[in-house]
């Protein structure tokens, strides 16, 4: 079992035994997480699928007051460790890593990668962590693709933390796809209702999950759950 916490947006803190690891920390800018005090979030590891602002726009200042590791593909982890990040990782797609907390591969996000100035952010990605209690698939942001059938031929996925919010990702009807290509009947949201064009009728995605036999979690800013 891990707990999961989430901050908003695309932001999750999973925490496996004691290890704290954090997804793509957009927090202090997003006024729908104004009671996550961020000073207040501890992490050990730091994941960035990607570099948009709305994904990384409080890596630095956790990562460096946590002492964390930043893990991430190449042109990010660098952009970062420019910046004072002492501890980061580099990696890129299809690459794998093991780390104290578990096995973390770096596999392939159909979407774009800019960071906040304007420089290259390396392809997108996703992470698929496999650890002593099972595995699971955060996605970022990205598009519907086959690629995401070879996770189900090489790991057993217990959840997959998805993007559902559609215009800049998939929606909530190609998420269903992308649990199916996975091997999950669990899916976490993420990436909706942040913004205008981002904004669901929540009841329709929680109805076409529930019709297609699935699981749909959507967690209040703030809460956490245990999976």
């Amino acid at each position: 079992m891990i707990k999961l916490t989430y901050f908003g947006h695309s932001s999750y803190l999973v925490e496996i035994n004691d290890t704290k690891i954090l997804f793509d920390p957009f927090i202090s800018p997003n006024s729908k997480a104004a009671k996550i005090d961020v000073a207040s979030i501890k992490a050990d590891y730091v994941l960035l699928s990607h570099g948009h602002e709305d994904h990384v726009a409080d890596a630095e200042s956790i990562t460096k007051a946590n002492n964390a590791v930043l893990v991430s593909n190449y042109e990010i982890a660098v952009w970062f460790a420019q910046k004072g990040v002492e501890k980061y990782h580099p990696m890129n797609i299809g690459g794998s890593k093991v780390f104290d907390f578990g096995k973390v591969k770096y596999v392939n996000a159909i979407h774009s990668s800019t960071l906040p100035d304007g420089s290259s952010g390396g392809n997108p990605g996703g992470f698929v962590i496999k650890h002593a209690n099972g595995c699971f698939y955060y996605a970022g942001d990205t598009a519907l693709t086959y690629d995401m059938k070879l996770i189900s031929e090489e790991f057993k996925i217990d959840f997959a933390i998805l993007p559902i919010g559609d215009n800049f990702t998939m929606d909530i009807h190609d998420a269903i796809k992308a649990a199916e290509f996975v091997g999950t009947n669990k899916i976490v949201g993420m990436h909706y209702d942040t913004f205008p064009y981002i904004e669901i009728d929540l009841d329709a995605a929680k109805k076409a999950v529930s019709e297609a036999g699935k699981e749909l979690i959507l967690l209040n800013i703030g809460d956490s759950i245990t999976l």
